[in-house]
C-alpha cells in the first residue's frame, strides 16, 4: 500500500510537470487597438506559435497598451517582467540611434526602398538589441509618411513659418530645416489644434490620416513615402533559451511568416488611406520634381547628421544600403 501511495505520488508530480511544460505562458504587451493591422498580424502570429507548439506554447496578447504603456515596453522585455513584446522601433531612437535609422527621411522613400533599407539596418540592429538581452523576431514598416496641408504647396518654401505638427526628435529637426516651427502633438490632439490654428501642416501616413479624419482640417496630402518607420516583435534571450527546442522552432518559423504577412498587410492599409483620403474630398497626389529634389537635399543633410551621431554603425548601414540599391 505505502509503495503504491508512493507510486502515485511520484506519478501524479510527473504528470504536474509535464502539465506545467505543455501550458508555458507569455503575456505579450502591444501599442495598439485591435483593429490596428499590426495587432492583427501579431494575433495571427501568436495563433500560428500555439499551432506550431501542438499547444504547448500559449501568448496571451495585451493590446493598446493595457499591460505595459509603450514608452516602457523595451526596458520591460529586457529585464524578463515579460518575455516578447512589441514596440515601435524610433520611439527608443534616444537610447541607440540605430533604432531611430529608419525616421531618417527621403533616404528610403517607398516601400521597396524600405525593404532594402531593413536588410541594411538588420545585423547592426540585432547586435544593438542582442546587447539588450534581446532576440528579434520580426519588423513590420508602417505606411509611408506624407505632407498634410491646408493650401496647395507651390514648393516646399510655402511651409516656412508654418506651425508644424511633430511626434519625434527627427520630425522635429525636419520641421526646422524645412523653416517651420515644430510643435509636438499626439495623434488623438490633431483635429482641435489644426482646427485652432495652433498647427497648420504635418507628416504623417494616410492611415493617421484617414483615423483623424484629415480631409476635416486639411485639404492637401502629399505622397513622399519620407520614410517607413518600423515595429518590432522581440523576445528575452534568457526566456527563449528556456523554451525547448520545438518551441523555439516554432516562434521563428512563425515569425518569419509574420514578417512577410504583416509588410503585404502595411502595403494594403496605405493603399486603403490614399483612397479613403480621396473619396472625402482630398487632393492626394505626388510632389513634383523639384519639390521632390528639394526634399532629398534635406533628406542628405539629415542622413549626415544621424550617420554622425551613429558612428561606425550608422555607417555601416547606410553603405550597405546604399550598396543595395
Amino acid at each position: 500500500m505505502r509503495l503504491n501511495k508512493a507510486m502515485l505520488v511520484a506519478a501524479a508530480a510527473l504528470a504536474a510537470c509535464a502539465t506545467a511544460q505543455a501550458q508555458t505562458k507569455w503575456d505579450m504587451p502591444t501599442p495598439y487597438s485591435d483593429g490596428e493591422f499590426h495587432t492583427r498580424n501579431v494575433k495571427t502570429f501568436v495563433e500560428d506559435v500555439q499551432k506550431a507548439s501542438g499547444g504547448k506554447l500559449e501568448i496571451v496578447v495585451h493590446s493598446n497598451g493595457s499591460l505595459i504603456k509603450h514608452p516602457d515596453m523595451l526596458r520591460a522585455v529586457s529585464t524578463g517582467q515579460v518575455n516578447i513584446a512589441e514596440f515601435l522601433l524610433g520611439q527608443f531612437g534616444n537610447e541607440d540611434p540605430v533604432f531611430a535609422a529608419d525616421n531618417v527621411p527621403f533616404v528610403a522613400a517607398g516601400y521597396d526602398n524600405a525593404w532594402k533599407f531593413y536588410q541594411a539596418q538588420k545585423p547592426v540592429l540585432e547586435k544593438s538589441l542582442q546587447k539588450r538581452g534581446l532576440q528579434l523576431l520580426y519588423s513590420v514598416a508602417w505606411p509611408g509618411q506624407g505632407f498634410y496641408t491646408k493650401e496647395p504647396l507651390k514648393s516646399i518654401d510655402d511651409l516656412k513659418g508654418t506651425k508644424f505638427r511633430t511626434y519625434s526628435p527627427l520630425t522635429a529637426r525636419l520641421a526646422e530645416l524645412l523653416g517651420a516651427s515644430p510643435t509636438v502633438i499626439q495623434v488623438p490632439e490633431i483635429p482641435q489644434m489644426f482646427a485652432t490654428g495652433a498647427v497648420h501642416a504635418m507628416i504623417t501616413s494616410s492611415a493617421t490620416g484617414t483615423s483623424t479624419k484629415a480631409w476635416e482640417f486639411v485639404k492637401n496630402y502629399y505622397k513622399t513615402s519620407a520614410f517607413h518607420p518600423k515595429n518590432v516583435v522581440v523576445v528575452n534571450q534568457r526566456g527563449f533559451s528556456r523554451l525547448p527546442k520545438d518551441q523555439q522552432d516554432a516562434l521563428v518559423k512563425a515569425a518569419a511568416t509574420a514578417e512577410k504577412r504583416g509588410w503585404e498587410m502595411s502595403k494594403a492599409r496605405e493603399k486603403e488611406g490614399d483612397e479613403t483620403l480621396a473619396k472625402n474630398g482630398m487632393s492626394v497626389r505626388d510632389p513634383d520634381a523639384k519639390m521632390q529634389a528639394a526634399f532629398q537635399k534635406i533628406g542628405a543633410q539629415m542622413a549626415q547628421e544621424w550617420e554622425k551621431q551613429a558612428g561606425a554603425e550608422g555607417q555601416a548601414i547606410l553603405k550597405a544600403y546604399r550598396g543595395k540599391k
